[in-house]
């Protein structure tokens, strides 16, 4: 991992030596900005979203340096969490850092995404390290399917155990939000309903999301989340659901874009700090 993360740091530094950078940082107005700036702002925040593209290694190298470096901020005050793990899998995670079981038994039962080894499992170890809660939050995979297949009403069926799982029920869903609006306007070729059933799952991501962030944060912490930049672009998604809760939450918002030409940020507004890599960047996968 340090061999891993040298290499890409001396990518980094040496491509900015030659004018070719491999990021550049913009703040939310679309003004350029630097990462000591979005470090003061996130280590002040009660909750950071921090969206990713999944494949793109210089958003995941950013989220391993900021946790880093916000954990020398703030401490056992750091809670992590993420969208690559369900909530179902949350005991998995509390043996692994308990050291009741060993690590390969931890990854093969945790239904990992394709590039964890080299994307989360840094953040995971980081935690596990520095004895830092890491929080499981998405919705099990198959109950998302279930609402898309049947209708969120068909949650409802679920065992009370199933349901501890999930957001509380029943959800609140605005359909207007453009997040979820998209969705179902995108998806009107194959019939209304399926384009309903399209955005109430990715609501219910959302919610859910929400839901395990809150039930695992303390008032003077700072929990770093993250998710890929739909799931909190435009402020809305789990941003819209936490402010519902508690709307005097404290939430610093990051994204990732891929550009042609990084000089100037094409979409405006997006978060609170927009990493713009170019679309040349080498994927993880």
């Amino acid at each position: 991992m340090k061999t891993k993360l040298f290499i890409l740091l001396s990518v980094v530094i040496l491509s900015s030596f030659m004018d070719k950078p491999a990021y550049k940082l913009y703040d939310k107005s679309g003004e350029a900005t630097d990462y000591e700036t979005m470090l003061l702002a996130c280590q002040d925040a009660d909750i950071i979203l921090f969206g990713e593209l999944h494949n793109n290694p210089i958003a995941h190298w950013l989220q391993y340096e900021l946790t880093k470096d916000l954990f020398d901020k703030k401490g056992k005050n750091l809670v992590l969490g993420a969208e690559m793990f369900e909530s179902d899998n949350q005991v998995i995670i509390d043996e692994y850092f308990a050291g009741l079981i060993t690590q390969k038994k931890f990854e093969d039962e945790m239904r990992m995404w394709q590039n964890y080894s080299t994307d989360y499992k840094p953040l995971v170890e980081f935690a596990k390290e520095n004895n830092l809660k890491f929080i499981a939050t998405n919705i099990p995979r198959r109950y998302a399917n279930t609402t898309y297949k049947q209708g969120i009403e068909s949650l409802e069926k679920l065992s009370k155990e199933a349901k501890r799982y999930i957001a509380p029920l029943p959800v609140k869903i605005d359909l207007t939000l453009n997040c979820y609006k998209q969705l179902s306007e995108g998806m009107a070729h194959m019939g209304a309903e399926a384009g309903i059933n399209m955005a109430n799952a990715q609501a219910i991501k959302d919610a859910t999301m929400a839901h395990f962030i809150l039930k695992n944060y303390k008032k003077g912490q700072t929990f770093i989340h993250y998710n890929g930049s739909y799931h909190s672009d435009n402020y809305e998604s789990i941003n819209w659901y936490l402010l519902q809760k508690k709307p005097k939450l404290k939430i610093v918002t990051i994204t990732t874009v891929s550009q042609e030409n990084i000089e100037k940020l094409e979409n405006v507004d997006l978060a609170n700090f927009t990493i713009c890599v170019p679309e040349t960047m080498t994927g993880t996968y």
